[in-house]
């Protein structure tokens, strides 16, 4: 096989390693033999610590590897020369004095034993406090690093520098991707990234939980369908037209009813997230975000915070749950056991309170505290610390109102 052959595959197999990690040892190997080296490592230098980590390594005893980590990190050239600029190729004799290094510690108890007598650094990646190094070991039956080494490590850099960026930039987007699929997790509501043609791009864990019930929407291929015939044609052509882009001008939320066959009502609201033109690129593309939720008004978690917010008492915090959760001051004065004189008076200093006049307005502000985690209310309820505002008086009153809807390398080193 001639050497533009090899060098051809070595390349290809560099980047390789930008999508699947994992394949750097391999590399590493294949780039040690294309230099005559004897082992070769990505090192990631903490300039501030002087310290440096060998993140993937080839060649070297397993031993003395585990030695540089904990003991000859912080000892050898690396961590102490100035670090040198972007593809920079530089031998231990440019780092520091031989005869210096022959004599620390380094070199003694940690390269002599293995038969090291030179390394071959470039930089290939560095920020103010950080940098990142190919690093490739000659032992002595190849002597130190020459201009050959020199010629054909000038090849290869470039291209692992280019690798790790890609990783880097890889990671990074995986990252944003799982740190947004725990927040979507987190959500009561049910949440649907889609494309055009209805197929679930990714679907929250209220969503999965919703598909696996199929009680009113399901997965049919990796296509959301609904269960009624109608509304299922009503969201296949919203969706196609959300991706189309049709929507009419300043139409940027669009919202569904669906029920399930029990009559149990839910509400769909879809948001557009991208064009016609970003979808017919060809690119898989989520194009709408599909909210589901149950059609009902959701407890505010914890009700203390609507106390706190407006200084209501707890009798006073509890007629105004009464009046979201029972109805009005006959019911609530029945339900709780008192005089509609009493609930009356509270009310009326609910209504001072928050600067409302009508019991809807109340209703509004109780709703603009709901909250949106799931397992948030569960967590606020049986929280070891203390129980809500009013939790007491709820369990002393002779009928207990109707609770609501209780309901789950950044860095450059680390790319490599």
């Amino acid at each position: 096989m001639g050497d533009d052959v090899r060098t051809t595959r070595l390349i290809a197999s560099i980047y390789d390693a930008a999508i699947d990690p994992s394949r750097w040892p391999e590399v590493l190997a294949s780039i040690t033999v294309f230099l005559k080296g004897r082992g070769a490592a990505l090192l990631a230098n903490d300039t501030l610590r002087e310290h440096v980590e060998a993140h993937w390594d080839a060649g070297g005893d397993p031993r003395f590897m585990r030695l540089y980590a904990e003991t000859y990190a912080r000892r050898g050239p690396v961590a102490h020369a100035p670090v040198g600029e972007i593809e920079e190729i530089a031998s231990i004799p440019e780092l520091v004095p031989y005869d210096e290094f022959r004599r620390g510690r380094f070199y003694r108890e940690w390269a002599e034993p293995q038969g090291f007598v030179d390394a071959a650094i470039a930089v290939i990646d560095k920020s103010a406090t950080r940098s990142v190094s190919l690093a490739v070991w000659r032992d002595g039956s190849a002597g130190m690093v020459d201009d050959t080494m020199r010629d054909r490590m000038a090849l290869v850099v470039p291209h692992v520098r280019r690798a790790v960026l890609i990783g880097k930039a890889i990671e990074f987007k995986q990252a944003e991707a799982a740190t947004l699929a725990d927040v979507l997790d987190g959500l009561s509501t049910s949440v649907f990234l889609v494309d055009s043609a209805s197929r679930v791009v990714h679907a929250n864990a209220a969503g999965e939980a919703i598909l696996r019930h199929g009680e009113f929407l399901r997965s049919v291929g990796g296509r959301l369908a609904a269960i009624d015939p109608q509304i299922d044609h009503d969201l296949r052509e919203t969706l196609a037209a959300v991706g189309r882009g049709d929507l009419a001008s300043g139409r940027r939320v669009i919202a569904m009813p669906i029920s399930k066959r029990d009559g149990e009502r839910y509400v769909a609201h879809i948001l557009p997230l991208a064009s016609g033109e970003r979808n017919r690129a060809g690119r898989p593309v989520a194009t709408a975000a599909l909210f589901v939720r149950k059609a009902e008004l959701e407890r505010p978690l914890p009700p203390e915070v609507i106390g706190r917010s407006y200084s209501l008492t707890q009798a006073e915090l509890r007629v105004l749950l009464g009046i979201v959760d029972i109805g009005g001051v006959p019911e609530i004065a029945t339900a709780f056991g008192i005089a509609e004189t009493t609930v009356k008076t509270h009310l009326g200093r609910v209504f001072e309170k928050t600067g409302t006049d009508r019991q809807a307005d109340l209703v509004k502000l109780v709703a603009g505290f709901s909250m949106p985690l799931a397992g948030a209310a569960r967590d606020a309820v049986t929280g070891p610390e203390r129980e809500p505002c009013g939790a007491s008086l709820h369990r002393r009153a002779a009928v207990q109102p109707v609770p609501g809807n209780l309901r789950h390398p950044a860095d450059v080193a680390a790319s490599v």
